[in-house]
């Protein structure tokens, strides 16, 4: 439209150079007259002003379209997204014992030390438990001493009974050569007296030597005889007497480890059942210690649970502690996003709460997708299946010693930006 007005302008010109008055008349004749109501007719707009506004209108055109090649070369170098958090450790602070709370010292978004007292537990009971558990343990020791000596004195009976049988084998091994020999010379002398026999009866036949002295010869021979009996039987009862000294032995040097053995585990039983007693007794006085709950780590209080008069149980979450001393961002980054960002890769983290800009880095990728981590990840082997592209969560470190990092909170949103090449 200005362009129109301009070449109209142009075309009538040389005419209005002509006849000025004419136009001056012609244009008398197009003034309204004052109080008809007549609507005046519009001014003729400036070449001038309308070629500079034109001029005005392409060079914005143009920077605009500069500024966004220029925004879009440098915006292939980044990926960012809107998807993410800070993020960091909030310990669940629990009793590890029962009992009844007589004391809480800690109220919510109160900020705590690593060993402050938070909750006291009423100690009763389990001074009650180390009590029974410290006399468990004199008990035990009692018994321990008491067993323990049994085992030396085990020992040298053993290595008594075994001597004393090692003697007697020996004696009953003595007395039978001693009667091994008595009966070679009852053997000796009952051959001699069988032979004056026989000679004493030839001589009787031949009426050498009296009827007297026969008699006397037979009597010696019978003796002898009877005396070899008898040195063979007292060879036979100490071969016997031997036998039994033997087995004894042999008896003695079996039973003697065993003996040994079952004392040595009866004392390992006592040891053992000390070692037990000390433990539980250990046990019962971490328990008077647990009564105490501390806080593990420092951090802020939230979600207190727990008032004067309540009963834990072990395990029973109390309050959670909020570390504020390392924290990150967990970015979802679209699967289309991750191509070229690597671990390593610095990026900028925007806090909306503190609409202040931090300086991160790329730490790690998570080992699935976010959906695969949700409560009911998507089932994909359905019929129905459309695909969506997934997201990725990824850790960003936030550097150390930036201005007011201790404002931030896990939870708040945050739009980090990567710059990926």
């Amino acid at each position: 439209m200005a362009h129109w007005s301009l070449t109209a302008h142009l075309r009538c010109r040389p005419r209005a150079a002509q006849h000025p008055p004419i136009m001056a008349e012609q244009e008398h004749e197009h003034e309204p007259h004052e109080g008809n109501g007549e609507k005046q007719p519009e001014p003729r707009k400036d070449p001038k002003k309308a070629r500079r506004t034109r001029m005005i209108i392409v060079a914005v055109v143009a920077i605009a379209v500069i500024a966004g090649f220029l925004w879009w070369l440098d915006a292939r170098h980044f990926e960012d997204t809107d998807d993410a958090q800070i993020d960091g450790n909030i310990t669940a602070v629990s009793s590890r014992v029962p009992g009844t709370v007589v004391a809480v010292h800690v109220e919510d978004n109160q900020q705590v030390k690593a060993g402050d007292l938070l909750i006291e537990l009423d100690p009763a009971d389990l001074q009650v438990a180390l009590a029974q558990a410290r006399a468990a343990v004199a008990l035990a020791q009692a018994q321990l001493e008491a067993e323990q000596p049994a085992v030396p004195i085990t020992q040298t009976s053993n290595r008594a009974t075994v001597q004393s049988g090692q003697d007697e084998v020996a004696n009953a091994q003595a007395d039978l050569e001693a009667a091994r020999k008595d009966l070679d010379q009852a053997l000796a002398h009952d051959k001699f007296a069988q032979q004056q026999r026989q000679r004493g009866q030839m001589l009787l036949n031949s009426h050498t030597i009296p009827q007297a002295d026969y008699d006397q010869r037979v009597s010696a021979a019978d003796a002898a005889a009877a005396a070899v009996a008898a040195a063979r039987q007292r060879v036979d009862q100490r071969k016997a007497r031997l036998a039994t000294a033997q087995t004894r032995l042999a008896e003695v040097r079996a039973n003697a480890p065993r003996q040994l053995t079952a004392r040595q585990a009866g004392l390992s039983v006592r040891e053992a059942n000390l070692q037990l007693a000390q433990a539980q007794l250990k046990q019962a006085e971490l328990n008077v210690s647990y009564a105490r709950v501390v806080a593990p780590v420092a951090g802020i209080a939230g979600k207190r649970s727990v008032n004067v008069g309540d009963r834990v149980q072990p395990g029973q979450e109390l309050l959670s502690l909020t570390q504020t001393q390392d924290l990150w961002v967990t970015a979802n980054f679209r699967e289309t996003q991750i191509e070229n960002m690597k671990a390593g890769q610095k990026a900028t983290a925007h806090v909306d709460a503190l609409s202040r800009d931090y300086d991160a880095t790329v730490e790690s990728f998570a080992g699935a997708t976010g959906s695969r981590y949700s409560l009911m990840p998507p089932e994909n082997a359905s019929g129905n299946y459309v695909k969506v592209v997934q997201r990725i969560p990824v850790r960003l470190r936030l550097d150390k010693g930036q201005p007011e990092m201790e404002r931030l909170r896990p939870g708040m949103s945050v739009e980090p930006k990567v710059r990926v090449r």
